[in-house]
């Protein structure tokens, strides 16, 4: 079962992100603060839940959530500062975005650079172990799908409905039949039979 929080007495936000593996679309990350006696039998990490369950999920966490935030960052800084980088950036922005400071924050992983004023802890699987963690990894996970679905709609050649910008066979077999969109990771090896498509 899910710990509620570390300690009772301070306000601690949960914090995880989305897409860091992916070929194309953003990193996403969210930070959430969950009242201290919040509970839901369905809430895990979120790559333990379906799709179904994410939805079910996202509006009952923010609803209930005492404050909750999410960050894009796109693929030109992801390129720009890598992608652990670019990570660490869209978690000080969901933090810098909550309408409640934390006096807390709960890192899934096991690194972070330090968000200016606030101490940290880092969990790995983290999301398995804390509901704020869990939370923000349902957040971070719907938000993201959301997004690359609608840019599915621009770009249908490369599946991202089905793939979400994940290096499945089809996603690449349509960027060596397509080319590469703007908002895949230049810096990220599309086809790596074939090197990067960029020079």
């Amino acid at each position: 079962m899910l710990q509620t929080c570390l300690t009772s007495d301070l306000i601690e936000a949960g914090c995880d992100e989305a897409g860091r593996g992916c070929l194309a679309g953003p990193v996403v990350a969210a930070a959430v603060i969950l009242p201290k006696d919040f509970e839901h039998e369905m809430l895990n990490d979120s790559k333990q839940l379906s799709e179904n369950q994410r939805d079910v999920l996202r509006p009952i966490i923010e609803e209930q959530a005492l404050a909750w935030a999410v960050a894009f960052i796109g693929p030109e800084e992801i390129d720009r500062r890598n992608i652990l980088q670019a990570s660490f950036l869209a978690m000080h922005e969901a933090v810098l975005k909550l309408k409640t400071r934390p006096e807390l924050l709960l890192i899934d992983g096991n690194r972070f650079v330090k968000y200016p004023g606030i101490p940290h802890q880092c969990f790995v699987k983290g999301d398995g172990r804390f509901l704020s963690i869990a939370a923000a990894s349902v957040l971070a996970k719907t938000h993201r799908d959301a997004y690359i679905e609608d840019l599915a709609r621009q770009f249908p050649h490369y599946h991202w409905e089905a793939n979400k910008g994940y290096p499945t066979l089809a996603h690449r077999k349509a960027i060596f039949q397509h080319g590469p969109t703007p908002h895949h990771r230049k810096t990220f090896r599309l086809l790596p039979e074939q090197g990067s498509l960029f020079p």
